[in-house]
């Protein structure tokens, strides 16, 4: 990262701050992420009051990798598709050319 374009910002996520060093035209979107996390971190304190903070940080950031796993898998399916569309494509026209 470009010293020029590197921004240091601190994040408070459940109550802990954070120091962060990012892109300049990065900021808006880990902000964005960090409220989102806040507010799940919150939603799981009051869905499971007995957790402490961090297990509700940990039920949060498993939410968001069983989510991210999902668009994975997803694009990797959209993928595949897209070549067996194109393999039975160039079948066709082989079989129509004969």
């Amino acid at each position: 990262m470009d010293d020029k374009e590197a921004l240091n910002i601190t994040v408070l996520i459940a109550g802990r701050s954070y120091p962060l060093k990012i892109k300049a035209s990065d900021e808006h979107t880990i902000r964005k992420i960090v409220k989102e996390v806040n507010e799940k971190v919150s939603s799981f304190q009051l869905t499971y009051s007995q957790k402490d903070k961090q297990d509700c940080l940990s039920m949060a950031l498993l939410t968001y990798a069983v989510e991210l796993q999902k668009a994975r898998q997803s694009k990797i399916d959209k993928d595949v598709a897209d070549k067996i569309h194109h393999i039975d494509s160039l079948l066709n026209a082989v079989v129509s050319a004969s």
